[in-house]
């Protein structure tokens, strides 16, 4: 199954192309592999590379499990493109490969190329490198996009034009297998840079932190028992979370049989619904609003009236009291609002994205006094905002002008 138009060679296919980081000398050569023995070859020449440079093409439109299209993989030396869709492949050798504790792996923004190889391979790569989180660690802000950094790092202007395309369909055109290969010789050099950046800022710590969360096999485990919590429902009444946990579980085994999206089968407004009054026969499940004609008669309809009633003798699954439960008082909107400020002061003085320290979630609890797994009052981030935090609320600290520009005033006992 080759990937372009372009004669191949005896062995994997060479194609020049263009797409390289200016200012540093790498190969020009783009490898198509298509065998399981030149992906052997291919493991085996960068089995001595200190990094490699990874990237995934998918589509997951239609279905519940991403279909794995391409994987792009480069070394300082060498760059492939993996099909993984070409008949015969296996892709053990590569699986392997980015299991070796002495190769760093480079991602941006890694989690979904993560979650294929858990659920590929059974493999987290580790050690791991994710550029987006070690950017806006560094400076460089939310919006630390790979075209952003490439810009900004590699001097590179990234081809938008194939970002579209449909990766499944054969043969892809030289263009687009350029695309799909610049996704990883650009980001060499933001890598290469990045690294020596959080290295002068001393931060390895706080980026070990997060990748060790990256990391978390439960992220990508997509167990049907804890499908509900997705839902993040508002309520501890034990009936309804009984009742959502079922339908939930029942969604989930549907979807992934059938690997369809899980709004395929349920939309979620549905099965909020259907625990908050649980249908006792099919006239009542078909009364309910999105719930399709015909459906309730259906095998999928009788299998979830099934799992409904049995769900009445059902023990509700373990779960915290949700926010609005736990809050000692409803936080009042100019405490939320001197949070805000105080987080985007200290975000700025630390050259810290804001969202990495604190999200929408962190800041309303701890304006309410509900600090209970605040991950702002945690590790690096209670030293960067957390402490002040608690001192602005406690009245030990206060924000000021001082010549048109706000700033945090320690005040006196």
């Amino acid at each position: 199954m080759f990937l372009s138009k372009i004669p191949p060679a005896p062995s994997s296919r060479v194609i020049y192309t263009s797409a390289k980081p200016p200012r540093i000398r790498y190969h020009q050569l783009m490898r198509i592999i298509e065998t399981t023995a030149d992906l052997e070859i291919l493991t085996q020449e960068l089995a001595s590379a200190p990094y490699l440079a990874l990237d995934t093409e998918f589509m997951r439109d239609s279905t519940y499990w991403p279909k794995l299209c391409l994987i792009q993989i480069a070394s300082t030396e060498v760059a492939a493109i993996i099909d993984p869709l070409a008949e015969g492949i296996d892709l053990a050798p590569f699986f392997k490969l980015i299991s070796d504790p002495k190769i760093v792996k480079v991602l941006h923004a890694g989690r979904q190329d993560i979650e294929i190889f858990w659920h590929k391979g059974r493999c987290i790569p580790d050690p791991l490198f994710d550029t987006q989180i070690v950017a806006m660690v560094c400076g460089f802000g939310e919006a630390a996009s790979y075209e952003t950094l490439a810009r900004k790092l590699a001097h590179a202007e990234v081809d938008k034009s194939a970002r579209f395309t449909d990766w499944a369909r054969r043969p892809l055109t030289k263009r687009q297998l350029e695309y799909a290969l610049a996704d990883v010789t650009h980001l060499r050099v933001v890598y290469e840079k990045l690294k020596a950046e959080l290295a002068r800022t001393g931060r390895e710590s706080w980026v070990a932190e997060e990748i060790a969360a990256l990391q978390c096999s439960e992220l990508y485990a997509l167990d049907p028992v804890l499908a509900w919590k997705r839902l993040k429902p508002r309520t501890a009444n034990k009936r309804f979370i009984a009742a959502l946990a079922a339908v939930a579980e029942w969604r989930e085994r549907e979807a992934q049989t059938r690997d369809v999206p899980r709004n395929r089968v349920l939309k979620d407004e549905v099965l909020l619904e259907l625990a908050s009054n649980p249908p006792e026969d099919g006239a009542m499940l078909e009364r309910i609003r999105s719930v399709p004609k015909g459906f309730a008669s259906s095998r999928l309809g009788k299998s979830l009236l099934d799992a409904i009633v049995a769900a009445k003798d059902n023990a509700p699954p373990d779960c915290p009291d949700p926010p609005a439960r736990r809050r000692h008082r409803e936080p009042s909107p100019a405490t939320i609002d001197l949070l805000k400020t105080l987080l985007r002061l200290r975000a700025e003085a630390a050259r810290v994205a804001p969202r990495l320290i604190a999200n929408a979630d962190d800041i309303e609890r701890l304006a309410a006094g509900d600090d209970e797994d605040v991950m702002a009052l945690s590790g690096w981030r209670l030293q960067v905002f957390g402490k002040d935090a608690i001192a602005l609320r406690e009245g030990k600290l206060a924000i000021a002008l001082e010549n048109g520009e706000a700033v945090v005033v320690e005040l006196e006992d």
